[in-house]
């Protein structure tokens, strides 16, 4: 497994992410974003497809003279004169990739396995005769055939390819095989590091991105909120959470800013953030019902996994249908109104009652509201 701060985190918001159906970065948009990303410690930035055209290109010219520390890598085919196109933008990194299951050699490119072997050599050979660190990326490598996979990695290797990166394009793994793959890729090529790419179509995207990291993998693909085709690619703050609070992995990230480039990225994109979004929602540090919200004012740890300013967030004690005294007293507390435990009792019947009808929570005004029209009947109490 490995160690603190070895695991390198590719972000492709600005590629894949904006592969999403109907989103659009404007180059503004584009350039804070990596700004965000190079600011919080990210060590590469997937930044455009400069075969896409001359605006693309620009882009990625933008991006290539803000002079980040963050390496910039573009998405490529694994054709020669699409190399040349990124090259023209001034990046020294690309992902070459290439379709490496039968389902996708024959039935999409109408090809053999051995012209997929031809075409890594050429395309491989003109980058690194032009200096540039390469990726080889598998497209739809979780179904391919693993002796296969290990050809090519070799192939990698002696053509002195940087890594490969093992693509669940279709998000159909479960984090068992996952980790079992990668396990063997890594023993059969140790030479080449692994990265991986996960795709979250049935949920398990983060899950699958930290079993590739576990297996060894070192380079991880993710974009911010999880954008990306389909159902998306695993979440940059999930996936760092996740190493850091359930596998005690650090990545040297920066997490303190994760909010705030949510909400930034929801917006660019149009995408609205769910309030229940893992990590960064707005709710996922409220509390409602009386055990949990009695719980955590007590002690937070003992409901939350880890403080919510670590992401930029606050949590709060929500009241609703399902809220005990406890969290009543601390939200008027909140409010600077002193409530003992009876008092509280009557105004948790009104407060409940109001939330049912209402089919939500309750705002600061409406529990104000509560107490003081009924603040002769809880001096009678």
């Amino acid at each position: 497994m490995n160690n603190s701060y070895d695991i390198i985190i590719d972000d492709t918001t600005l590629r894949d992410g904006e592969q999403t159906a109907g989103v659009v970065f404007s180059k503004r948009e584009k350039i804070a974003i990596a700004r965000m990303l190079d600011s919080i410690g990210v060590g590469e930035i997937e930044c455009g497809i400069p075969a896409m055209g001359v605006e693309e290109q620009s882009s990625i010219r933008n991006l290539v003279d803000l002079g980040l520390n963050a390496r910039l890598i573009t998405w490529n085919r694994a054709l020669v004169p699409e190399i040349e196109a990124s090259i023209a933008c001034g990046v020294q990194a690309v992902d070459i990739s290439l379709s490496v299951s039968d389902q996708m050699i024959i039935h999409k490119l109408r090809k053999n396995r051995e012209a997929v072997k031809e075409q890594l050599k050429v395309a491989l050979g003109f980058a690194k005769q032009h200096n540039l660190y390469v990726s080889v990326g598998g497209e739809d490598a979780s179904r391919a055939d693993l002796a296969f996979l290990v050809e090519l990695m070799e192939i990698t290797r002696s053509l002195g390819g940087d890594r490969f990166r093992f693509c669940d394009t279709l998000g159909i793994m479960d984090p068992f095989t996952m980790f079992d793959k990668v396990t063997f890729l890594r023993q059969a090529v140790p030479e080449v590091d692994i990265e991986v790419h996960t795709h979250n179509d049935l949920g398990m995207a983060t899950a699958n991105a930290i079993a590739g990291i576990r297996a060894g993998a070192k380079f991880v693909n993710t974009t911010i909120n999880g954008l990306g085709e389909r159902a998306g690619n695993a979440a940059l703050e999930e996936v760092v959470m996740g190493l850091k609070h359930a596998c005690g992995i650090e990545t040297g990230i920066d997490t303190h800013r994760f909010r705030e480039m949510s909400l930034f990225v929801a917006k660019a994109s149009d995408r609205p953030l769910s309030v229940s979004k893992p990590v960064v929602g707005s709710r996922v540090f409220a509390h409602e019902s009386g055990l949990h919200a009695d719980g955590v004012i007590k002690d937070p740890h003992n409901y939350e996994g880890f403080d919510p300013a670590e992401v930029g967030l606050t949590r709060s004690i929500v009241i609703g249908k399902h809220s005990g005294t406890g969290g009543l007293i601390e939200r008027y507390r909140g409010l600077g109104i002193t409530v003992g435990r009876k008092l509280a009792e009557t105004l948790l019947e009104l407060a409940r009652a109001t939330a049912c009808s209402r089919k939500r929570d309750l705002s600061n005004r409406e529990l104000m509201n509560i107490y003081l029209e009924n603040e002769t009947l809880l001096k009678a109490a």
